[in-house]
């Protein structure tokens, strides 16, 4: 197993543990992604030196910062800004990219599958449709109704779709 591979199994335990846990209690906890950023700096760090150190700043900066910009229009938790975050640390940005694009992907589907699970396809659509408009002539301020203060708002553990986009990432890296 090469280095990044072995970063990727690490980020991939990391996420299907925070899955497990946004699954059952609708939250992934500080006590599991702070020590997952500081263990992608760690290990990055041991396993390439200061070019590691660099690449898990800018990881970790890259997922946690491109999903940060959901955090504040209040449409995405902050353990998942986090998660990203450690996830990022570890497998350094290129990796990070690809793990980004495969969480989004995934989100969507699971999105669909979870909308429609709950009976709430068309509704949900509709307010995809309205927090679009909204954010398209407000720029990015919270959704005054759609967002993650409003109680009766469709939430998904999104946890999931960030443990199979590190998981596709880790399955693309070792079939290389």
């Amino acid at each position: 197993m090469n280095r990044d591979s072995l970063l990727l199994c690490v980020a991939l335990v990391l996420s299907v543990v925070a899955a497990i846990l946004d699954l059952q209690r609708h939250r992934i906890p500080n006590w599991l992604t702070y020590p997952g950023i500081v263990l992608g700096f760690v290990l990055r760090g041991v396993l390439f030196g200061w070019k590691g150190l660099l690449g898990a700043l800018a990881g970790c900066l890259l997922a946690g910062g491109i999903i940060f910009v959901f955090y504040a229009v209040r449409a995405m938790g902050a353990g998942d800004v986090k998660l990203l975050a450690a996830i990022g640390a570890l497998v350094g940005p290129r990796e990070a990219g690809g793990v980004l694009l495969a969480t989004a992907i995934f989100g969507g589907v699971l999105a669909v599958i979870y909308a429609l699970y709950r009976g709430r396809l068309v509704g949900t659509l509709k307010n995809v449709g309205s927090v679009l408009r909204f954010h398209a002539s407000a720029g990015l301020h919270a959704h005054p109704e759609i967002n993650l203060d409003n109680a009766a708002a469709l939430r998904m553990p999104y946890g999931l779709a960030i443990a199979l986009g590190t998981l596709y990432m880790f399955t693309s890296v070792w079939w290389r």
